[in-house]
């Protein structure tokens, strides 16, 4: 019985369709009709997370004491691990007690940090393409979406330039990927201390996403947003173990950064949520204390792929310059083919599931990005399908 006058919330009727859970029903279908799926689509790692993570999660379960209510800022022995982390990789210092709070991962947090500091109609600066939460987040708490667009002719790279002044002096809050998903676009440090100057002079928030942070290839080295003098007093960083350690499925991150920022965001967690498991965070620890060698053959499992990818999507006609970092390809499509429609062509044709740029705002269209989540034998079974395809750029 359809109850109408049950009405959904402005801010959840407001919203498109999730891109991923659209395609889920997507693959479903194509599943049903017998498709043997190639899916390239969500940026979910491949494989178990190291045994070590696994081992140490086994033993956290036999403590009786990580069965209960985790405190709510997590536990006192991860938020150690991710400030010895930040201090180990990028000589960055800070108070575990203030200045780290534990997530369920990084999206939560990003879609939770809206919440707790943008009041409906406040002004928030958004690349275009960006990962969803960056947008739908804001979009959620009420704010409104200022797209900073994109180009590869500035190497996806954010024009401050190009910011009205009256719409820098409106700003709250700026959100920032890099390296980037969806475009895998990397940043120099000298971008980041312009937007940290931009910013200081506007009295906006900054928000980087760090996500990608060991995923780089070719010997480059991301730069994290708390290198730059001054980055503390206005912003934070967003880092996530999904990626890096195969536990996409686990759900833990964290931020880190301007102790009153994330203050106000554990205040809002403390109303909506109990926190980690304490198992899961006693396995994040391990993970973060893993070996160079484990990081080192993560990078070189990635970088296999994106050579192999990009030298079989050369042979269709597509040239995709190599990409410093992240798990994925940024693909263009064929000239005048909407990123919507060769996504579903690739899909209904070849079984070969890749993701809309469009799906990550509108300066995405025109590409797809391909998640290189599959060895080199999977992959080169979705070159040749799509050779067979006749799906071609030339």
């Amino acid at each position: 019985m359809s109850l109408n006058w049950i009405k959904r919330s402005e801010r959840i009727s407001g919203l498109p369709p999730y891109v991923f859970a659209r395609l889920d029903e997507l693959k479903a279908r194509a599943r049903e009709q017998g498709l043997d799926l190639i899916d390239l689509g969500m940026g979910n790692p491949d494989g178990a997370a190291p045994q070590p993570v696994i081992e140490a999660a086994i033993a956290a379960l036999s403590n009786p004491r990580n069965h209960g209510y985790p405190p709510f800022e997590g536990t006192a022995s991860f938020r150690r691990a991710i400030t010895n982390w930040y201090q180990r990789c990028y000589d960055v210092n800070l108070d575990p007690d203030s200045e780290a709070l534990p997530l369920l991962g990084s999206k939560e947090g990003l879609t939770h940090l809206a919440l707790a500091y943008i009041n409906p109609g406040d002004l928030v600066l958004v690349p275009s393409p960006s990962y969803p939460a960056h947008f739908r987040g804001p979009l959620i708490a009420g704010g409104k979406i200022y797209p900073l667009m994109l180009t590869a002719k500035q190497d996806w790279l954010i024009d401050l330039t190009a910011i009205p002044d009256e719409i820098a002096q409106r700003a709250k809050i700026l959100y920032f990927n890099y390296p980037s998903n969806p475009t895998t676009a990397t940043a120099p440090r000298e971008f980041f201390a312009e937007i940290v100057a931009f910013a200081r002079r506007h009295e906006i928030m900054l928000v980087h996403d760090l996500c990608y942070a060991e995923l780089a290839f070719d010997g480059y080295q991301p730069t994290s947003l708390l290198e730059i003098p001054g980055a503390k007093e206005i912003g934070v960083e967003f880092h996530t173990l999904s990626k890096t350690y195969n536990m996409a499925g686990w759900r833990v991150g964290f931020v880190v950064g301007n102790a009153d920022i994330i203050q106000g965001l554990r205040t809002l967690k403390t109303n909506l949520d109990y926190g980690i498991f304490s198992v899961i965070q006693n396995a994040a620890e391990t993970a973060l204390q893993l070996p160079d060698i484990y990081i080192k053959q993560v990078q070189e499992r990635y970088q296999r792929r994106r050579d192999f990818m990009i030298e079989g999507l050369a042979g269709l006609g597509c040239i995709v310059q190599p990409s410093k970092a992240t798990m994925y390809l940024w693909v263009p499509t064929p000239v005048g083919v909407s990123s919507t429609d060769f996504a579903l062509n690739v899909l209904e044709n070849t079984g070969v599931v890749v993701t809309p740029g469009s799906a990550f705002g509108d300066g995405g269209e025109g590409y797809v990005r391909v998640s290189l989540i599959a060895e080199c034998d999977r992959l080169g079974e979705a070159l040749r399908r799509l050779q067979q395809a006749g799906i071609r750029y030339s």
